[in-house]
């Protein structure tokens, strides 16, 4: 199996999630955290999942799967914990040509969910394509120690700068060998390091005057 490899904007999408144990509890808060609107079908709840209720981030029915629940969802994640139940949502989704997940039976998804890093901005994406996730696990882990903090601050102030020379009517194709230059000029160890100075000098090189670390993150501290 190849599976395409895509990045979803659930963004305000309904989504629903069957089952609220641990696994569940997971899907729930990544979709919370992608902006998605959130329903919950499961008869028993976790504590999480009930402090998401209480907080209203999620709507939480107490009750046990049925086709109907269906209606109206952009994806469903089916995490119960029952696999006659799980294939249940997979066929049902699949009649309905919808997006399904579930968890632990890949052969009744037609998406899967990777391994995640995330440093702000930066998605990092780990998929064995369902061969092996404990080795995908592993690799997370790895990478994890090997992108640090300082990638989405780099990825923060990058996306500030952009923004600074489009609203100064800079055409988008000039900024190509600006961003370049930068990037060439070892930005990220620059922060990695703290190296304020050093970082407002290489932007005043390449980019001129006006273009200040301090005030390009003000607004994102």
């Amino acid at each position: 199996m190849k599976y395409y490899p895509i990045h979803l904007d659930v963004t305000n999408r309904p989504c629903l999630v069957v089952g609220a144990g641990n696994v569940g509890t997971r899907k729930v808060k990544t979709l919370i955290t992608c902006g998605a609107g959130v329903t919950v079908v499961s008869p028993e709840a976790s504590e999480d999942v009930l402090s998401l209720e209480l907080k209203g981030l999620i709507t939480l029915k107490k009750k046990a799967y049925e086709e109907k629940d269906l209606h109206g969802m952009f994806l469903v994640i089916g995490a119960t914990g029952d696999e006659s139940v799980n294939r249940q949502i997979s066929r049902d989704a699949h009649k309905r040509s919808m997006l399904c997940n579930i968890a632990d039976l890949p052969d009744a998804c037609n998406f899967i969910l990777p391994a995640i890093v995330e440093r702000g901005d930066l998605l990092l994406a780990i998929s064995t394509s369902g061969k092996s996730p404990a080795f995908a696990k592993k690799l997370r882990k790895d990478l994890e120690n090997q992108f640090g903090e300082e990638y989405s601050v780099f990825l923060t102030l990058m996306g500030n700068i952009r923004l600074k020379l489009l609203s100064e009517a800079h055409e988008p194709e000039a900024h190509k060998p600006l961003f370049e230059k930068i990037i060439e000029n070892d930005l990220l160890g620059l922060i990695r390091e703290n190296r304020v100075d050093d970082i407002n000098a290489l932007l005043h090189d390449v980019l001129g005057e006006g273009y200040v670390y301090e005030n390009l993150m003000k607004n994102n501290t």
